[in-house]
């Protein structure tokens, strides 16, 4: 039928560019919600190479992983490949992609603060939610340790002073 499938540096996939000189499982744990592994899954159930380019892929091709991901929860993978395992709300497992993943999540946090549970009020906070320690790490911006040189720079102003008297 058609000859060769014109090489694309933007492929459109799930709402978003993807860079179409990468390899496909790479390209594809690109979207938001989408990891190596579900990808190598997704790309090898629709049979496809997974190391052609995403750019190669033609139309009808990107439609059929579109769509994949699409119905992800419909297949017959197991309950730990989704990103989204016994919803709270309806009890099902489901994939979750880009900002439908992101509106969930903030639901999720928004639901803790109001419950106000431990991991809610550390949210709350801008605090470690999950155990870390917070003594040396997640200080956000401010400088960690003393700066020597600033010491040392004041306690030469410090002696020149005192000498000048």
């Amino acid at each position: 039928m058609s000859a060769a499938v014109e090489f694309r540096h933007l492929v459109r996939v799930a709402g978003r560019d993807l860079d179409g000189s990468k390899k496909l499982i790479v390209a594809l744990s690109d979207l938001r919600g989408v990891g190596y592994n579900f990808s190598s899954v997704v790309t090898s159930r629709l049979g496809l190479d997974p190391r052609a380019r995403l750019g190669s892929l033609s139309e009808d091709q990107v439609h059929q992983v579109e769509a994949a991901l699409a119905t992800a929860a419909k297949s017959d993978l197991p309950k730990w490949y989704y990103n989204r395992r016994n919803d709270p709300y309806t009890g099902e497992s489901k994939q979750l992609l880009g900002s439908d993943l992101d509106f969930v999540m903030k639901g999720d946090i928004d639901g803790e603060k109001n419950v106000q549970s431990w991991k809610g009020v550390r949210h709350s906070l801008g605090l470690k939610v999950r155990g870390q320690r917070t003594r040396t790490t997640g200080r956000k911006g401010r400088t960690v340790g003393v700066r020597k040189a600033a010491l040392i720079a004041a306690a030469k102003e410090a002696g020149e002073k005192k000498e000048e008297k």
